[in-house]
Parts: C-alpha cells; structure tokens; sequence
C-alpha cells in the first residue's frame, strides 16, 4: 500500500534532481545541454555577488519565517481550548469551520482578501460609511504592513489544520492521569499545565524543528502565498526566496543561476535539519529521525 505513495515521491522529489546539473552549464533554453559550455561554480559566485538583491530576499524569507514560528504555539493553545469544550457539538463545528481555510486554495484566498482589504473592499467601505476614515486604504499595498498581514493570513489558514494534530496527540495521554489529578484536588487550569502541556510537548518539538529546517521556504505553502499576494507596491518585503528563484529562473530565464540558488537553499535547508535534530537531542535526550 505504500509503494505508490513512495513512487510518487521519488518521481516528483528525487528525479528532478538531475536538474541540478543545470547549474555547472551557462544553460540557454532551446540549446542540447551537449552543446552548452561548462562554467563550473560561475554561478554560485554570482549568488554570492548579488548581496544586495538576496540580503532582500532573505531579509524577507527569514522575517516571515520567523513571524510563523513565533506564531505556531496558538495552535497549541487553541487545540487545547477546544479539548476543553464541554459541548462536543459545539467543538465539531468550531474545529470544522477553523479546518477549512486549510483546504481552500491561495487563488481563492486572495480573492477574499482583496474583497475585504482592497480599496473599494468591504473594510473600507464600512470605515467610511462610519466616517473612522476619510480617504479609503489598501493592506495589500502597504508595504509597512506586509510580514504581518502575511503572517496573519498564514495563521488563519493553518490554526484549524495545526491544532487537529495536537488534539490527536491530546487524545494520546492516559485518562487516568486526569482522574488521579482530580482526586488530588487539581483545578482544570493545574490539570493543563500538568498533564496537557507536557503531554503535547513531544510533538510540538517535532512540528518545530520541521518548521525551523523549512525556513528558508516559509513552510510549505510559502511560494503559493508569495506568488498571489505579489505585487509592484509590496515586492519589496514579500519576496521571498522561493519567488526569487521562480522569478530569476523562469520569469527572466536564467535558469542556470535559478537552479544555482535552490541548490544553496536545499543544502542550507538540510544542514538546518541536522543540526536542529542533533541540539534536541543534546538538550531534550530525543532526535526526531
């Protein structure tokens, strides 16, 4: 049952690596790689030329990435308020509605984005209506305001999808554990820190330190939400790494460097990962692999 799911990895994730070799070539779409000059590292120099254009880049990606992470406990504590709901019905229907942002599409976001926060948006239209503000206002185009509009954005997506995980690990701990806590007189409150919060710690780490060894792809929708919410007003503080590649390498059609800079991103991605594993095993005695 999971040789298909392991094919499909390996089509998708593992052959395009091959690709790689486009960046020892000073490529030219339409040119057999047989016949295109061999350039060695020129292209990771020129990475390392363009300081200005990728200390941007990374300015951005590290912000935004940063903001996530900072943002990733209110999954905790919303799966744990909702574990504490006494109506199940009541919580079903509160974890459905926050579960479905996940699965709607960035296009579709955007869309009600710009319904409610363009200039002729809803927002606007209801601030003059009740004459808070006299000339109307775009988020979307406010430069100022752009990690967090992002950063809010990503937190409304993912909360509902975050807290399914930990209330399944929730659902993992020994009832017994709460009952022996209620005979020793422990209040709801001194249950959750005693019992919750160090039951779900385990695999907030986890989600953690997949978070930090993604950073430099802003999770896994980052590119999705760059490309939509990109524009001429913001591209200076929502471009982020992966959009830089797409950008140079598609859009401009210097493959060779774009392919050049997502070599550096996986390499520092999985250097990442490694050290993040060998610190919490250091500091927790656990490794994630």
């Amino acid at each position: 049952m999971v040789i298909p799911f392991i094919l499909l990895v390996f089509v998708f994730n593992y052959i395009p690596l091959f690709g790689w070799v486009y960046a020892f070539y000073d490529y030219k779409p339409g040119i057999p790689l047989s016949q295109t000059p061999f350039v060695g590292l020129k292209f990771f120099r020129w990475a390392i030329e363009e300081k200005e254009d990728l200390f941007r880049v990374l300015t951005n990606t590290l912000a935004l990435s940063l903001l996530s992470i900072l943002a990733s406990p209110l999954s905790v504590i919303f799966a744990i308020m909702l574990n504490e709901l006494n109506s199940k019905r009541f919580r079903k229907v509160v974890q459905t509605l926050t579960t479905l942002p996940n699965f709607i599409s960035w296009i579709i976001v955007y869309s009600l984005a710009f319904f409610m926060f363009s200039s002729g948006g809803l927002l606007n239209e209801v601030l003059m209506r009740l004459h808070i503000i006299d000339e109307p206002t775009t988020v979307l185009g406010n430069s100022a305001a752009t990690w967090w509009f992002q950063t809010g954005v990503t937190i409304w997506k993912s909360l509902g999808w975050g807290a399914i995980i930990y209330l399944a690990a929730i659902a993992g701990i020994d009832p017994e554990l709460y009952d022996a806590a209620k005979v020793d007189g422990a209040g709801r409150f001194q249950r959750i820190m005693a019992i919750t919060v160090p039951g779900i710690m385990p695999t907030f780490f986890v989600l953690l330190l997949l978070n930090i060894a993604s950073v430099l792809s802003n999770g896994a929708s980052g590119f999705e939400q760059n490309f939509v919410f990109y524009n001429s007003l913001v591209a200076d503080r929502i471009e982020a790494l992966d959009y830089y590649v797409y950008r140079v390498g598609i859009t401009t059609g210097d493959i060779s460097f774009g392919t050049a800079i997502g070599i550096a991103k996986s390499i520092i991605s999985i250097l990442l990962l490694f050290s993040m594993n060998a610190l919490s095993k250091k500091i927790r005695g656990h490794s994630v692999f």
